[in-house]
């Protein structure tokens, strides 16, 4: 087999939102630069993604120079979003955690919600380093993480999709399958592994930046949305319950936290530490 490398780099502006592939890209502590800085919530404050909104998929945010993003969807006009002073914050409810962000104007609000067909506001993190604790559990004293679901970095492989493929076909009556890699919205994937290795790497490194493993990934119903339709199945969360179950989680991936900031490129070995 050969040696594991980088062999894609994925980064997501607007949470939940379609991905940029760049050949490479600067590992931040908090995450791939640029990554889940934007947000859309609701009237209560709750993030809003693919879960309720399927939508979301088929919406771009291209990121531009300043932190800004140029939105796009099907049936809108674009709209370029600026990053606005922060005059003052408001609080985005992720998960457990409640984050302050910066709004941005009327009419990137407006645009969304008439995407959508429900109120939202589109919020900026604006001071990453800060603002958001990463999980105690899993977690060092002073790091962060973005607007992701709860760590910096998703790491997934090609090895495992393959495997996953495999498992799906042997039972996929309704020709949902092979399922491709945007469905599981990695920011890493390492081709010339064994499938599943990566359930045991505790710590790695990705040319030049060293990352810790902080825990498995549980998957949600986001991977059986068509990231080019936004249309739903059953897999894989079918499959994965039947062979990939940890405890009440069905897991694809391994959440990542960066030890030391740097860049990394397609083609980067990719070396397991421990």
């Amino acid at each position: 087999m050969s040696k594991p490398v980088l062999h894609s780099i994925h980064f997501y502006p607007l949470k939940a939102a379609r991905g940029h592939a760049p050949r490479e890209a600067v590992v931040e502590p908090w995450g791939l630069a640029g990554d889940r800085r934007w947000v859309l919530i609701d009237e209560a404050g709750k993030v809003v993604t693919q879960r309720p909104q399927p939508r979301m998929a088929l919406a771009a945010a291209e990121p531009l120079p300043g932190g800004g993003i140029g939105l796009s969807a099907p049936g809108r006009e674009p709209l370029t979003v600026p990053v606005r002073e922060p005059t003052g914050t408001t609080t985005v409810e992720i998960w457990s955690d409640k984050v302050e962000g910066v709004l941005a104007d009327a009419a990137a609000h407006a645009w969304f919600s008439d995407y959508l067909g429900t109120q939202v506001r589109l919020v900026h993190l604006d001071d990453p380093a800060t603002r958001r604790p990463i999980d105690p559990e899993f977690a060092r004293p002073g790091e962060t993480v973005s607007f992701a679901d709860g760590y910096p970095l998703l790491l997934t492989t090609l090895a495992s999709l393959d495997a996953l493929n495999a498992l799906v076909a042997q039972g996929d009556r309704h020709g949902e399958g092979p399922l491709p890699m945007n469905r599981f919205r990695p920011n890493v994937v390492v081709e010339g592994t064994a499938s599943w290795a990566e359930d045991d790497w505790s710590r790695l490194a990705i040319g030049e930046v060293t990352f810790r493993v902080a825990k498995m990934c549980g998957r949600c119903v986001v991977t059986t949305t068509d990231q080019t339709t936004a249309e739903r199945g059953r897999e894989p969360l079918r499959t994965l319950a039947r062979h990939r179950r940890f405890g009440d989680k069905l897991v694809f991936g391994q959440n990542l936290v960066p030890e030391s900031p740097g860049t990394v490129r397609v083609g980067d070995p990719v070396v397991i530490l421990e």
